[in-house]
């Protein structure tokens, strides 16, 4: 199952970003060097919603999706890109780039967004060499990001993960738990000494690999270490329910659910975790009434073998036999709402 994580965070590349944000406006022409402030300022809107998950906030390609990227996304602070004239960096947004996990944005984004959006690249990042703008903010759902700065070294690479711990202080040490409870969802392991294996990847986006966080003991810098809560507004959707008296196929449905489909739909069923809250279209929500009004077991079972065109939900009948769909079907109307035959 591991390598659906990969099949869906690609899904999950082309298709960052909600609907109703920003509105289309006039194109630019080619001439002007930087545009103006006020569509610069809509580039920008775009950019962090859009491109920011391969690119980066500050357009050098750092980021946890690119480590899983070959070849990786583009770093636009490079000097050496002769091939990327304003032209080809349009018809790259507009239609994707065979061979890589660009994909195109035609169908999110209109001929003028694309337009205002390369612009935003090449002046942010190609002429200024400009950092962009801060992703945790208070509006981002990050409120006194600052609370938990014991955890930015660790974030930024200052300091390696496997930094001996009696080679730290006690804020330090706290804040590298922090950062291995909450922040690692994003930034992976930052920077280590010694690389070791590979990690093992779950589809799951928060926390990585059945990370608890540590109880804050006596003494130690209270740091919002209720990481569950205090660093991530999306941390509550990656908790299973709990569920007394599952049958024995509803058991087996529960984990086939949180090993492959909790990665966009959430461990509570909402879709309201990182990727889910992403994607476009949204993960259905399977707790709302609203939502699942139609849904009946059939028509789930065959929504989960088939897929459904025009969304990132892939077909699993390649990978999950009826049997294992069927139990998937089971829990979910357990779980998450009761669905009629």
């Amino acid at each position: 199952m591991r390598l659906l994580v990969a099949v869906l965070a690609g899904l999950a590349l082309g298709a960052c970003g909600r609907s109703g944000e920003p509105s289309s406006a006039e194109p630019r022409g080619s001439g002007a060097a930087l545009p103006p402030a006020t569509t610069h300022e809509r580039g920008r809107k775009i950019y962090n919603f859009r491109c920011y998950y391969c690119h980066g906030y500050s357009g050098d390609g750092r980021t946890l999706a690119a480590t899983y990227l070959t070849p990786p996304p583009r770093d636009f602070t490079r000097a050496d890109q002769p091939d990327l004239g304003r032209e080809a960096m349009v018809g790259a947004i507009a239609g994707g780039r065979a061979g890589t996990a660009m994909q195109s944005f035609a169908s999110v984004l209109s001929p003028a967004e694309i337009g205002i959006v390369a612009d935003f690249v090449r002046a942010e990042f190609m002429l200024a060499k400009a950092a962009n703008t801060r992703y945790h903010t208070k509006e981002n759902g990050w409120p006194d990001h600052e609370r938990h700065s014991a955890a930015f070294p660790f974030a930024r690479g200052d300091i390696a993960l496997d930094a001996p711990d009696d080679e730290l202080s006690e804020l330090l040490r706290a804040g590298k738990r922090l950062f291995m409870a909450t922040c690692v969802s994003c930034h992976d392991r930052a920077r280590v000494v010694s690389p070791g294996a590979v990690w093992e990847t779950r589809p799951l986006s928060f926390p990585r690999n059945g990370f608890e966080p540590a109880i804050a003991g006596a003494g130690t810098p209270q740091l919002a270490i209720d990481a569950w809560s205090g660093a991530s507004p999306y941390a509550l959707h990656d908790r299973p329910p709990a569920i007394a008296g599952l049958s024995a196929q509803e058991r087996r449905g529960e984990a086939l659910y949180q090993q492959n489909c909790a990665f966009c739909h959430a461990a509570d069923g909402t879709g309201r975790n990182w990727i889910g809250s992403f994607l476009e279209p949204h993960p259905r929500d399977l707790t709302n009434a609203e939502a699942m009004r139609t849904m009946t077991r059939a028509r789930l079972a065959a929504t989960i073998a088939k897929g459904l065109p025009g969304t990132s939900m892939p077909a699993w009948e390649g990978v999950l036999r009826r049997e294992r769909i069927e139990a998937i079907v089971s829990y979910v109307a357990r779980a998450f709402y009761p669905m009629a035959q």
